[in-house]
């Protein structure tokens, strides 16, 4: 029997009783060595402080007579008789009197404190520049009146020491080790003797022998193993007895399966084909074709629900038809209480609201179908009077819808996501009637939707036509104001005498033509939004009235005597430098500060050229809609002409110059003759390759529409134009224009 190494019981106890004999051994050492090497240097300490006190006793006399030569010798004496005495020195006043070290005292020894930090005063320890380490007594001599002793023994031979008992405790714990691993060797291999023997019995038995029964002792443990092991054979063996059964009845089973197999191919073949089909209505389509080639009666029809939504589509006779709201809740409503498929009577159909007569049945058959336990929709076949429906026909009915319904629902749900992501499309193209996907201006869509939560005063900055107004509308629509009224107030067009009136309102009698009481701008936007739009154009009398209000929500009507509160946001809008207005004294600083809280600075169109295009399709749109036109697109050349134009009206000027368009426009296409004048002065600009090539399609353009109005008379279209016809002939053939009929006609070879 192969068993790795380190996988043997017995190598794991082995491993686990030396490690356990090496653990012991070395926390017992380590507790022996630092208990001994504790008792050592205590020893060492006390020593050299017996001796530091027997010299500073046998040096005080010499030193009070300055006998430093006597003391000398002393020290000389007592170095020589005590090997671990390293240095000693006599220091008063920081001057060295005498000392044993033969090139000086070194001056780091004189100078460092060691003593300041330690318990023991009297004692320190050292590490000199060769990692030698020291023990250094500092003993006062009669009070440090005749100076200090200061005295080093190394610790040098008290490692030593301990070094040596370390050596020993390893030795000891190595032989501690081996007899360990020795005894416990033999006392495993005794204990596991039974195991190995159960083990190599078990590895003979297989699916053949499972009456065999094992007959293995050994301790306790053992004999219970053995005794559970035989229980297992018993139940193993009961087991493969009923495995043999059922797989007699699997056998039967898979007969069964096969014959349904036959039966199932064509349901699997209508999944396969609606697997490659694309789009609901595909795939419904076809299982209505399918369904009315399987049942004999042919008046048949499916309803999809779109349970958010409320709404049902019907699929009948090749077409996809979307029924009304009102529709939707009878039907479903039946579908849902239906768990298998039944013939509904005749009240009961009329009782659904179904289009196209299909309620005039009087018997119909429903087949419901589920996802996931949701109803998706439903198969309706009427059928007449004399009809007899087969079972069978039924049940693959049912069974198809039961295959495909995975399919519907993945189909449905894909179309959900494909609205869903040409609707995110559509909003990244737009935000709240403003148009435009420039960088630009999605920094402002998403400013927007930071500000307008809160009630921050917005500055709006921009040139005219920027759709300054646009911003704020979106600012209060986008706000929790938003219920409350959006006022506008246009500042430029009032005078400075009757602004403040409209601000703010006046009292009866309050100014001569003052015949009744008015209601403010202000007061009107009472928990709304007051838009002040050209606020660089109000007086500075109604610059102070409208700090106050910005200040503490209350305004005075002109000759009224009480405060009136109205919590409104204020946003403000300007075309000019108000930064500069306050240098040149035309409006008050205070107030710029408090209306500049927030600024939002619009960019010009010609700095986000990428949107003209964009606007000009909008604006192409929504014109012809309003002018009950079919305009699909704008001609190639006049568009170029619209990106390359500056505009420095800006969206207005864009807006009014397709509006032109539009209104001009005879065909389904907008053509550069067809654009505003003004807009060709920027043809100047251009490269005369590219002026000259404007200029052939715009003559190009208002030939063609001469001839469309003419219906191709070409006399009356070159009566129209002001040349004659033999020039309007040289225009034909120059732009190789043709009439619709001759357009038409085969091209003839002179053969």
């Amino acid at each position: 029997m192969n068993i790795k190494f380190f996988e043997s019981l017995k190598t794991m106890l082995l491993l686990t009783v030396g490690l356990l004999v090496i653990f012991t051994g070395i926390v017992v050492s380590q507790l022996v060595i630092r208990n001994y090497s504790t008792t050592l240097l205590s020893g060492a300490i006390t020593r050299a402080e017996n001796i530091a006190h027997k010299l500073a006793l046998d040096v005080t006399d010499k030193i009070l007579i300055n006998d430093l030569v006597a003391v000398q010798k002393i020290l000389d004496d007592q170095l020589q008789s005590e090997s671990s005495v390293s240095y000693l020195f006599i220091i008063s006043n920081q001057e060295v009197l005498v000392h044993t070290f033969p090139d000086g005292v070194p001056v780091n020894l004189i100078n460092i404190d060691t003593h300041k930090n330690n318990k023991n005063k009297n004692v320190a320890k050292l590490i000199s520049e060769t990692n030698e380490r020291f023990i250094d007594i500092r003993w006062p001599i009669f009070e440090e009146k005749a100076g200090v002793l200061r005295l080093g023994i190394s610790e040098g031979p008290y490692r030593y020491k301990i070094k040596q008992l370390g050596i020993k405790m390893t030795l000891i714990t190595v032989a501690v080790l081996i007899v360990s691993l020795f005894l416990s060797h033999f006392l495993i291999s005794h204990l596991l003797k039974p195991l190995i023997e159960l083990t190599n019995t078990v590895k003979d038995i297989d699916e053949k022998n499972l009456d065999m029964r094992l007959d293995v002792k050994g301790p306790a443990e053992v004999n219970k193993l053995v005794i559970a092991y035989n229980a297992m054979l018993v139940r193993i063996s009961g087991y493969t007895a009923k495995l043999r059964e059922y797989n007699q009845r699997l056998e039967q089973k898979n007969k069964d399966l096969d014959r349904a197999h036959n039966q199932m191919m064509t349901t699997f073949s209508v999944s396969q084909k609606i697997a490659a089909l694309p789009g609901l209505k595909r795939i419904c389509l076809f299982l209505v074709e399918t369904l009315q080639d399987i049942v004999e009666c042919k008046d048949l029809s499916m309803i999809v629900f779109d349970n958010e939504q409320g709404i049902a589509s019907l699929v009948l006779e090749g077409n996809f038809i979307t029924l009304e709201k009102e529709d939707f809740d009878s039907v479903h409503t039946k579908a849902n209480q239906i768990v298998s498929p039944v013939f509904l009577k005749n009240e009961e159909i009329k009782a659904l609201s179904l289009p196209h007569g299909l309620n005039k049945s009087s018997r119909m058959a429903i087949f419901p179908f589920h996802h996931h336990k949701q109803v998706l929709g439903a198969v309706l076949i009427s059928c007449p009077d004399d009809c007899v429906c087969v079972k069978t026909e039924m049940d693959v009915i049912n069974l198809i819808l039961a295959q495909t319904s995975g399919a519907v629902y993945r189909a449905f749900e894909h179309e959900k996501e494909i609205k869903g992501l040409k609707s995110r499309i559509d909003k990244v193209s737009g935000y709240k009637g403003m148009v435009g996907k420039d960088p630009k201006i999605q920094i402002i869509y998403k400013l927007i939707e930071d500000v307008a939560p809160t009630d921050a005063t917005v500055l709006i900055q921009g040139e005219s036509g920027t759709g300054k107004e646009m911003v704020a509308k979106a600012l209060h629509d986008v706000s929790g104001r938003s219920a409350k009224p959006f006022i506008v107030i246009n500042c430029s067009a009032y005078p400075a005498t009757l602004l403040e009136s409209e601000l703010f309102g006046h009292e009866k009698g309050a100014f001569t033509g003052a015949v009744h009481r008015k209601i403010g701008r202000f007061e009107q936007a009472r928990g709304g939004t007051v838009f002040l739009d050209e606020i660089g154009e109000i007086s500075l009398s109604a610059q102070t009235m409208l700090l106050r209000v910005l200040q503490s929500q209350k305004i005075e009507r002109i000759g009224g005597e009480s405060s009136i509160s109205v919590n409104t946001r204020v946003l403000a809008a300007t075309n000019r430098n108000l930064l500069e207005e306050v240098k040149n004294g035309n409006f008050r600083e205070d107030l710029y500060y408090r209306l500049n809280v927030i600024p939002i600075n619009l960019p010009p169109l010609r700095e986000r050229k990428n949107d003209v295009s964009l606007l000009a399709i909008y604006f192409l749109k929504k014109f012809a809609d309003e002018q009950n036109k079919i305009i699909e697109k704008i001609d190639p050349e006049a568009m170029r002409l619209l990106l390359d134009y500056n505009w420095p009206g800006n969206i207005r000027e864009l807006e009014n110059s397709i509006e032109h368009a539009v209104t001009l426009s005879k065909s389904n296409k907008i053509f550069m003759s067809e654009l505003p004048n003004h807009l060709f002065q920027n043809i100047r600009l251009i490269e005369p390759a590219k002026k000259e090539k404007i200029l052939a399609a715009n003559e190009e353009g208002i030939i063609r529409q001469a001839l469309d109005d003419c219906t191709w008379n070409k006399t009356a279209a070159a009566a129209t134009l002001g040349i004659s016809r033999s020039t309007l002939y040289e225009k034909l053939k120059k732009y190789k224009i043709l009439s619709p009929d001759a357009a038409k006609q085969p091209l003839l070879l002179n053969l």
